[in-house]
């Protein structure tokens, strides 16, 4: 059994056959699917899709690249919905600018700031995207009360400091050939700590890079964390999926 923490299921990459990867997930243990909240635009089809689907669950937020449209108010409409398990995706991507790089910062800042309130608000955990932005992402989060998940945990020794609050999503990337930080520090990570997702469509395994990832290949993530951190694979399955339901607390 396998919980996928994370998965774009309102991707229009999953629109013409969802049901079949849904099934053929479930068919190869996949227990529960999260779907993160990216844009507010997408947030209804992702709230349809998981109560047309009983495995799935959903996510309020907005991604650091599409905080222009951000709308604390939308993100309350759907809030307290029995199936939302969380706040986010959100946080801080200094990896490109569309504008001028100080103010493109802080507007990033302010929106992942009242984010983090409104998983504070709601008692909901955060899940977090981070990239290019390590000390920032460390300094914002490290006086809070919150838990969540670091999203495609990019290796960083910082971050690795708040895994007394905090879990690290592993997930496609671990596979690649040029992974080795990340496959090096895995084994610093506490293993109440680790969480599977593929983030797909995107970051799918070797050796299904290029293609559309989909739920059922958290199989070859856990076999990869198994491998590295010399445990079954059926302790890594029961490992991360008791780590799973204890921070997102699912209701059936």
């Amino acid at each position: 059994m396998i919980i996928d923490t994370h998965c774009h299921l309102d991707d229009e990459k999953f629109d013409l056959d969802l049901d079949q990867i849904l099934n053929s997930a479930y068919s190869e243990g996949i227990d529960k699917i999260v779907i993160p909240g990216a844009s507010i635009k997408d947030l209804p089809k992702a709230v349809r899709i998981a109560h047309e689907n009983k495995i799935v669950y959903f996510a309020v937020g907005v991604h650091p690249y599409e905080i222009a449209d951000y709308s604390r108010s939308v993100l309350l409409n759907y809030i307290n919905d029995p199936k939302c398990v969380a706040v986010g995706e959100c946080g801080l991507d200094y990896y490109r600018f569309d504008g001028e790089v100080d103010k493109c910062k802080a507007n990033q800042k302010a929106c992942f700031e009242d984010q983090i309130n409104l998983a504070c608000e709601f008692n909901k955990p955060l899940i977090v995207h981070c990239r290019d932005a390590n000390e920032d992402m460390y300094n914002m989060l490290k006086n809070t009360n919150l838990t969540g998940v670091l999203h495609c945990y990019n290796a960083s020794s910082l971050l690795l400091e708040l895994s007394d609050r905090f879990y690290y999503g592993i997930g496609g990337v671990l596979t690649f050939k040029n992974a080795k930080k990340l496959v090096e520090i895995l084994p610093k990570i506490p293993l109440d700590r680790i969480l599977i997702e593929t983030d797909g469509p995107y970051l799918s395994p070797e050796p299904h890079r290029g293609k559309r990832n989909e739920p059922k290949w958290t199989k070859i993530i856990a076999n990869k964390i198994a491998e590295i951190l010399n445990l079954s694979v059926d302790e890594i399955e029961k490992i991360t999926t008791q780590n799973a339901n204890e921070l997102f607390k699912f209701k059936e």
